[in-house]
């Protein structure tokens, strides 16, 4: 049976143009959801932000820029080695601007949490059950 895959890293957050500053990033792979990756991030205790990212966009990041809309991943170098520059946009502000985030992270890291989802639920192994799917949004549940 394939199970759940979670790691948790410290990644940097740039908000703005202030300097970079340290927060948690949880991230989770559940086989049932097989396309997706849940990130987390959280400081102090608090969660931050939760979003979900397609698995494979996360894996084509680590190697070239991907990302139109709400985020963006791309490798980059850094000072100490590769990273993964992760640009998050959010909700719109009252001035018409939106929310904006760019977390850093070790791109070793997520390729080994990437490594361990993809030996959980292989490219092309996932399945989707449609008629599972379908039942609950026809009953409401």
């Amino acid at each position: 049976m394939n199970s759940t895959v979670h790691k948790t890293l410290v990644v940097e957050l740039q908000a703005g143009v202030t300097d970079r500053f340290p927060v948690l990033a949880h991230l989770s792979y559940d086989p049932a959801d097989p396309f997706a990756v849940t990130l987390v991030f959280s400081h102090e205790g608090r969660v931050l932000a939760r979003w979900q990212l397609d698995r494979e966009m996360l894996a084509d990041g680590l190697t070239r820029p991907v990302g139109t809309g709400d985020v963006r991943l791309r490798p980059e170098s850094g000072g100490m080695g590769r990273e993964l520059r992760m640009e998050f946009l959010g909700e719109p502000h009252a001035d018409g601007g939106r929310h904006h985030a760019v977390v850093f992270a070790w791109a070793g890291t997520v390729g080994d949490f990437l490594s361990d989802t993809f030996r959980s639920v292989p490219t092309g192994g996932e399945e989707t059950r449609l008629d599972d799917f379908l039942t609950e949004v026809l009953t409401g549940r």
